[in-house]
């Protein structure tokens, strides 16, 4: 049985979760207020129609509590996000994820029972930022407020090093999980194992200690 999904909310973020889910043959429900959205996923999704998602009315006749895992994607309207979050809350839903305006928003929605809250315009700057600091860094994930895991491609600065020469945990304090070569991921990396250029190192660490990383082995 495929997994469904609704995605309440077709903006930018919301249509392309939408599209992506879709695209990989899970079934979903898109939602939105406005008609000329709705009808632009009407091809796209398993089922798009119009609904204030505010009213518990309308969810319960949209069958929404069918739904394992729904998306509120709101865009300006932070207070149709909060009440759409809490409507779905006591439905039942089993997994909420909803998109954040900004950081009162974020605390609002985790205090009220939001299972997963993403702030995609502030996750983006970040991986942005960092991809500034270093041309090595190829992603950037935020696992807490104060540790997240990057991707590093050695690069110049490490190639032709082992991971005893380089001795990144007493440098630097991060711990390296994995590295990429080629097609596979060694998940434990041999200490003397000489690094290509083209290898992707996965690292994890303090956001503060990774900082100090990303600086120093960014190639010139």
């Amino acid at each position: 049985m495929k997994r469904e999904f609704a995605v309440i909310g077709l903006g930018r973020f919301g249509g392309s979760i939408c599209m992506e889910l879709s695209r990989e043959g899970f079934n979903v429900l898109a939602i939105d207020m406005e008609e000329d959205k709705v009808n632009e996923f009407r091809n796209i999704a398993s089922h798009a129609i119009i609904a204030d998602t505010t009213d518990e009315q309308v969810l319960k006749e949209i069958g929404i509590r069918n739904i394992e895992h729904v998306i509120v994607a709101i865009g300006e309207n932070i207070q149709a996000s909060i009440l759409t979050t809490i409507m779905l809350k006591e439905l039942g839903i089993k997994k909420i994820t909803v998109k954040a305006q900004n950081d009162y928003h974020e605390k609002v929605l985790s205090k009220i029972g939001a299972d997963h809250v993403v702030h995609p315009e502030r996750d983006m700057g970040r991986r942005i930022a960092h991809k500034i600091i270093s041309n090595n860094i190829l992603d950037y994930l935020e696992l807490s407020d104060e540790h997240s895991i990057v991707e590093v491609q050695a690069g110049k600065k490490m190639a032709g090093k082992t991971l005893i020469d380089l001795d990144i945990r007493a440098a630097f304090g991060c711990n390296v999980v994995a590295i990429k070569q080629a097609n596979e991921i060694n998940v434990s990396p041999s200490p003397d194992a000489e690094l290509n250029s083209e290898d992707i190192l996965i690292v994890i660490g303090a956001d503060r200690d990774l900082g100090r990383f990303e600086r120093a082995i960014a190639d010139d």
